[in-house]
């Protein structure tokens, strides 16, 4: 299998993954005035729509936020930055040994991976943030879900 289906693989698990998880965060109601079957649904309806507009959260869109960008183009010059820094720092080192050229060649590659690496822990820091700021979202809508339903006569686990 190649890398790139099995990162297109890997990113459709993690996103049925993460939908899964919201979707298992939601509130249960559970009618206690007798409300029928039909009546729980314009009302879980309804509710939607006021917890909707009163937070400005869709949990319909709330958990399909892009993908963050991967690629050689992108890392936030954090490459570009460490080859730069490893270059110096392998002429400086080169001109001791006597070779200038070769010092900031090794340095410069040395950084390039340096940058790579760090560019890869600050992607996974922007999904951590995203993934938290999404489940954020979802726990506010879901307590004003919640409160609407409580409203009308229902029992929330």
């Amino acid at each position: 299998m190649s890398a790139m289906r099995w990162h297109a693989g890997g990113a459709l698990v993690i996103a049925a993954l993460s939908l899964n998880a919201l979707a298992q965060s939601k509130p249960i109601a559970y009618p206690s005035k007798g409300q029928s079957a039909q009546q729980q649904q314009k009302d879980d309806g309804a509710c939607y729509s006021w917890a909707k507009s009163n937070t400005g959260i869709d949990p319909a869109t709330a958990s399909t936020a892009p993908p963050p960008q991967s690629g050689p183009a992108v890392g936030g010059g954090e490459r570009v930055g460490g080859a730069a820094r490893g270059a110096a720092g392998g002429a400086v080192i080169g001109a001791i040994a006597g070779d200038a050229g070769k010092g900031a060649a090794i340095g410069a590659t040395a950084g390039t991976m340096a940058g790579g690496v760090r560019a890869r822990q600050n992607r996974r820091a922007q999904q951590a943030n995203a993934q938290a700021q999404s489940q954020g979202a979802m726990d506010t809508y879901n307590r004003a879900w919640a409160a609407c339903m409580q409203g009308r006569g229902y029992s929330i686990q």
